[in-house]
Parts: C-alpha cells; structure tokens; sequence
C-alpha cells in the first residue's frame, strides 16, 4: 500500500513535494515510524485510518496528518467483489475498523440492508480483529470477512476464514494526496510566520524611588544583552535593545514553537534567571504584518506584567491567548534555591553585629554562603532585585583586574530581630 501511494505520488500536486516512504509490517508500528521520521517531514499521509488512530493514541503527532479513507467507494468495491463469489452473501458480512454511519452510507448507496452487518469500530491489534472475525464466521453469523488491516487478513487467510480486503481506490489516494500536499504547505507558511517577543526588565526600568547607579545598570544591560543574543543564535532570532530596560527579539513560529514547548513556556526567562538571577517578563504576538506582530506583543506583556501566575505569555495572529496561561511542568524539588530573605539572614548572622552598615562582596558572601563567588554573585544580584541589598561603586584598587562589586545589605529588611 505504501508502495502503491509513493508510485501515485509522482502525478501532480497542488503545491511542490517530496514523499518519504515509511513502510512497516504491522500497523501498530506507526507510532514508531512517526517519531523516527520527526521534524524530516511537514505531513504524514497514513496509509489507512488504522496506522493514523494507532499514532494519534500514542501522542507521536506533533505534525499535520491525515490518512487513506476506506470508506466510500472502497468499501463499495468490497461489496462488489463479495457479490460477484456466488460463495458469499453481502448482506451477511463482518467488517472492522470502519464507523457505523460509515457502512451503512454505503450500503444504502446500493440499496442493501445491515440487519445481519457485524461491526468492531475500534481500531485493535491484528490478532484481536483476527479473533472477532473468525468467531462470527465459525458460528454460521457471516459468510466473510471484510478487514481494513493487512496483518489481520493474513491471519484470517492462515486460519482459513473467507476474507477480503478493503483497499482504497486510486481516486481515494489521489485526493488524499492532495489533501497531504495543501496542509504541508500552510504547516510551512505556519512556521514561517512572522513573531515578535517583547523582552521587559523591571530591574532596569527607573522610578522616582529607586534610580539605580549608571554603571551598574550598563553593566548588567550587557550581560543581558550577551544572554539574549547568545539564545537567540539557537532560534535563528535577531535582538535589538528598544530603550533603557526592554528589548525586541524577532524570529519566526516554528523556530519559537521548538524553545517553548508550544507557546506553554516563555523563552529566555529560565536562562536570564540561572546567569544573571533576573526576573524578566516577556510577551509573544504574531501577525499578519509587523506593526500588527507587535503591538500583540505589547498587548501579550502587559497581560505577563498584570498576572501573577504566568511571566510570559503569546497571542496569536488574531489576538487571541494561543494557551490559557504559560504552563511550566512541575519539577521536584531537589534542591530549592534559598529565598532572599533566607540569603539575607544567613549573611547578616555570618557578619554578627556591627553599628557599621554590613557590606560584602562576591567572594567574601560565597565564603560564608559555603557557594562559589559565581553563584554568591548571583544570589548577591537576586538581593539587589528583591531590594534587600543596593550595589555600591566599585572598590578601585592600585591591582590590575576586574574592581570588585560591593553590595550593602539592607538588614532592616529582616525586621526588628535583624542582627540578634
């Protein structure tokens, strides 16, 4: 069958293609051939209705799919090559796979009956199919089997039971060839829709309270600036900064889709926070043109800046949620990351009192923190974005090398036991 589709597929089509054979044995191998062949196709064309519900129940479609119908004309063509054996009775068959409504549109369609039709509508292994038949037919209830699986036939035929196939017809593998090339090319034009993602960082956006050292701030739009683009390279994106604390990443859908898990997690947060120990909030629009990209974007941020369960979230081109809200799958908890306060409190009681303001830097904090001064810097900078620290000018020494950050520890944040 397989063979028979790729020979056809060499006529015309609606749109350019290339077919890829997956042959298989057994029906039940399609999940299989589906996730062998992944992201090297933009369609899957089944073979049967079987292979297709055998793939969709496993979960494997992450593409476009449609199949062979066996409904129709073949089934009809079943029925005539029954009524023309003088050994069997058309009316006195059993038929699997195919719906109800199905066989009996086809059945009306030449005047006959289906008092004495015997149907299994799910779709089952080879063997169980095989046992359905052959137990209606030893018991005198049909004079055929008519199957729509190709293993199954061969054991019916091995046990002897009376059997004919339900083939689809050369114009059922045509249109569905056609139907295969149509949807391939909208899953291309799909992915290679336009998107806009919004990047915004509140630690850099300047209120009348907090107006944050010069610095400082160039420093930490660099780094962030160095993340981006270096996960931006994986999704064949382009950054550029829009002002002082958000930036605009343009990219397509398909390569969007891959670093979201769907559109259910927002990109460059998780990376943003492990290197730099920043929150950020990001929205995601598409469009039919830029300027409409955009501003779906915009309206998708202000949705992630006015929720508190989700920091991203995507409209689609018609400004439409493309998920309820960004779903990140639940993680155990090995390890949890200490709290600002928890941080905060450890690092005061290292310090012990002193009238003095406390003040640390990187490598005296991840002494005391038993951490790295990598990650003491980082847990240093998720103070400064909970406001329980505040960077200080760089301590410039006569040594060459990089100044070292200091940071002073707001301790009155703990409360009134804060240094007991």
């Amino acid at each position: 069958m397989v063979e028979r589709v790729m020979l056809m597929g060499h006529g015309p089509t609606p749109v350019p293609s290339r077919l890829v054979a997956a042959a298989y044995r057994d029906e039940q191998e399609a999940a299989d051939k589906v996730v062998r062949l992944g992201s090297g196709v933009d369609v899957c064309l089944f073979a049967s209705p079987v292979p297709y519900d055998f793939a969709r129940k496993a979960g494997v479609l992450t593409m476009p799919a449609t199949y062979v119908p066996l409904n129709g004309a073949a089934l009809q063509g079943a029925l005539l090559r029954a009524a023309l054996d003088e050994r069997f009775d058309p009316g006195r068959v059993s038929i699997d796979v195919l719906g109800r409504a199905e066989v009996e549109e086809a059945y009306a369609e030449v005047s006959l009956g289906t008092d004495q039709v015997h149907l299994r509508e799910e779709a089952a292994g080879p063997g169980t199919l095989a046992a359905f038949h052959e137990r209606l037919w030893r018991r005198g209830a049909t004079t055929v089997a008519m199957t729509c699986v190709h293993a199954t036939a061969e054991r019916m035929e091995m046990a002897g039971v009376p059997t004919i196939r339900v083939r689809p017809t050369g114009a059922a593998i045509r249109s569905s060839l056609q139907t295969a090339a149509l949807l391939g090319a909208h899953h291309r034009l799909e992915e290679s829709q336009l998107v806009v993602v919004l990047v915004d960082v509140p630690t850099l956006r300047e209120t009348p309270r907090r107006v944050t050292p010069r610095y400082w701030r160039d420093e930490l739009k660099l780094a962030l600036h160095r993340v981006l683009l270096q996960e931006a390279h994986r999704m064949n994106a382009s950054v550029w900064p829009l002002d002082d604390h958000s930036y605009l990443v343009i990219a397509t859908r398909g390569s969007v889709t891959a670093t979201t898990e769907g559109f259910r997690t927002p990109p460059f947060v998780e990376r943003v926070r492990e290197e730099l120990g920043l929150a950020i909030e990001v929205g995601i629009g598409m469009g039919r043109t830029a300027h409409e990209a955009e501003s779906h974007a915009r309206a998708a941020l202000a949705r992630s800046q006015s929720s508190q369960r989700a920091q991203g979230f995507a409209l689609d081109r018609d400004g439409r949620a493309l998920v309820p809200a960004p779903r990140t799958p639940p993680r155990a908890a090995p390890q949890a990351k200490p709290k600002g306060l928890e941080i905060l409190a450890r690092l005061a009681d290292k310090l012990g009192d002193q009238e003095q303001p406390l003040i640390v830097d990187a490598e005296n904090a991840g002494k005391m923190l038993g951490v790295t001064p990598r990650t003491a810097r980082r847990l240093l900078r998720t103070l400064v974005e909970e406001g329980l620290a505040w960077p200080l000018p760089p301590n410039r020494t006569p040594q060459p090398g990089r100044p070292r950050q200091l940071y002073r520890l707001i301790v009155e944040k703990l409360g009134p036991k804060a240094g007991t």
